[in-house]
């Protein structure tokens, strides 16, 4: 049984979408506060899922599906890091925990390339757990489904499409 490239799109897409309200949950009704990785993180969902939803949608063919194939893969990639980074600080917090300010602060006073560095340094809401799932962490469930996108994303892009 061979799974059309269009499912596969439609199924990241709802994937990504149940992360992203599943982490409105936690921010909201189990009132765990996103740090800036963490938004980082879901930043990167919205952008896999967004471009799996266009491309289920698209369903194209040729050179069209190398290119979401492509980003999705980027995407994901960037998502990764992010989620590899947090994971890292979690396991290793820096000696001088410091609580700093908000995603959108450091992005409204700050210059991007100053604000990233800020934001990848972490802060001490970044280095704690508050929350696990079969002993992972938020970081490192969302390192989990990045990787997945990824691995899903190139077996069916190396794939030979079906013929019509």
């Amino acid at each position: 049984m061979k799974i059309e490239r269009r499912w596969v799109h439609a199924g990241i897409f709802v994937a990504c979408a149940g992360l992203i309200a599943y982490a409105m949950v936690l921010q909201h009704v189990m009132d765990l506060e996103p740090c800036p990785m963490c938004i980082l993180q879901r930043y990167a969902f919205i952008g896999v899922g967004l471009l799996a939803l266009a491309a289920a949608i698209q369903h194209p063919r040729g050179w069209g599906r190398w290119v979401y194939s492509g980003l999705i893969i980027l995407v994901s990639g960037l998502g990764a890091g992010v989620a590899a980074r947090h994971s890292w600080l979690e396991h290793n917090p820096p000696q001088i925990y410091d609580c700093g300010a908000d995603l959108g602060f450091m992005i409204d006073t700050f210059p991007l390339a100053e604000a990233l560095p800020m934001i990848f340094r972490g802060t001490g809401d970044c280095t704690e757990v508050l929350w696990r799932f079969l002993g992972l962490s938020i970081a490192e469930w969302a390192l989990v489904w990045f990787l997945i996108f990824v691995v899903v994303e190139v077996f069916f892009a190396t794939r030979k499409p079906p013929a019509t």
